[in-house]
């Protein structure tokens, strides 16, 4: 990206948000988990005694052996976004951040004791002013969440598994708590989505950089309103056998599908939820501590029942019949799978739901990123 580029976007006064608590933009389900994760006693001590076993003292050295330290003599342009993020969302300390030589799209939030953030020269070159500022907003939006401590430990948790693979038993135990951690991953995904939105203060920007991490540089090739309907067409499409194999696709993936998160970023921002904020109106700091970890809970109960309740997807559907209580469970089951009368589309659909499995996984643990085909093989968080 030249300097030219950079001078062509004009500077704009965006809103700021004082004390702003990450529980403003969080997702329920990432905000539950984390609320309890906080009230949990002894829980910062046990990861601290960890830390000895983590790979961050080793990834610090070798992005400031390696790589190029953002500053105000180094990507300067990076320098100001990433300052600007932080004076919007109120982050007191910048963490540092460094351009890593990689030509795939990508960026992360890692760091036990702090936060750093790491681009690559893939996203820098992709992106636009705009766009960028939304992802440095992203990846703000993780560090003021405290995302990058617990994405440090799946990242961790991800490369033992690898290596004890032959161990059967060693590897199902470590494999579980890594699949819970994904679902997890995936709604801080959410969260720090409309961190970046926050920061950005223009959809269409997270929505231009969500197509381009899908389809490349290629805007005047793409479609905003075509985008947004393709993920609605994945959500309401095929049948029971659909369902499950979108749901086989995502296990693996720390991230959630791009046109997903392109839908439900826009969903946010349609929110009154949203709009409280913009109008300054949104949880503060000090109220963090009187939190209620039931009240969490709940309401991330409330968000999946809401889910499932205005889903299209044939099986979330076929979940909130049998939670209404519709009767001949039996014979529902026996049509959704077979496509017989009212049980959607048959034959051919089955197997096409979705992306073969090596199309679907993430190569690292990153933080703004497109499928990789091998999950854990990079050193992201």
């Amino acid at each position: 990206m030249t300097d030219a580029s950079h001078e062509s976007v004009p500077s704009r006064h965006r809103k700021r948000f004082p004390d702003i608590s990450s529980r403003a933009y969080e997702h329920p389900a990432d905000r539950s988990a984390l609320v309890a994760l906080r009230k949990l006693s002894g829980f910062d001590t046990v990861f601290k005694a960890l830390s000895g076993l983590l790979p961050e003292r080793s990834l610090r050295l070798l992005f400031l052996s390696d790589s190029v330290r953002v500053s105000d003599a180094q990507f300067t342009h990076l320098n100001d976004m990433l300052r600007d993020a932080c004076y919007i969302l109120d982050l007191k300390k910048v963490p540092p951040m460094y351009v890593n030589q990689d030509p795939q799209p990508n960026a992360m939030c890692i760091g036990l004791d702090e936060p750093i953030i790491v681009v690559t020269t893939g996203l820098v070159e992709l992106l636009d002013e705009e766009e960028m500022q939304a992802v440095v907003g992203h990846e703000v939006g993780h560090a003021l969440s405290g995302h990058a401590v617990y994405r440090t430990i799946l990242l961790f948790l991800t490369n033992l598994a690898l290596k004890v693979a032959w161990i059967p038993l060693g590897n199902v135990a470590i494999m579980a708590i890594v699949t819970a951690l994904r679902e997890w991953f995936r709604k801080s995904e959410l969260s720090a989505d409309r961190a970046g939105l926050l920061v950005g203060q223009d959809l269409r920007a997270s929505m231009r950089g969500l197509m381009k991490i899908a389809g490349g540089n290629h805007l005047h090739e793409m479609n905003v309103d075509a985008f947004l309907a393709q993920a609605d067409e994945y959500e309401k499409g095929g049948d029971l056998r659909d369902s499950v194999l979108k749901i086989l696709n995502v296990l693996p993936r720390t991230h959630p599908f791009t046109t997903v998160r392109a839908a439900e970023l826009k969903k946010w921002s349609e929110t009154r939820d949203y709009q409280r904020i913009m109008d300054g109106h949104y949880p503060k700091r000090d109220e963090d501590k009187d939190t209620s970890v039931t009240d969490s809970f709940r309401e991330s109960a409330s968000h999946y029942a809401d889910t499932v309740r205005t889903s299209k997807d044939p099986l979330m559907k076929l979940v909130g019949d049998i939670a209404g209580g519709a009767g001949d469970l039996g014979g529902k089951l026996r049509d959704k799978f077979t496509g017989a009368a009212g049980g959607g589309a048959a034959g051919g659909g089955a197997g096409k739901g979705g992306a073969p499995a090596s199309d679907t996984t993430d190569g690292s643990e990153g933080t703004w990123r497109r499928p990789d085909p091998e999950e854990g093989s990079g050193s992201g968080s």
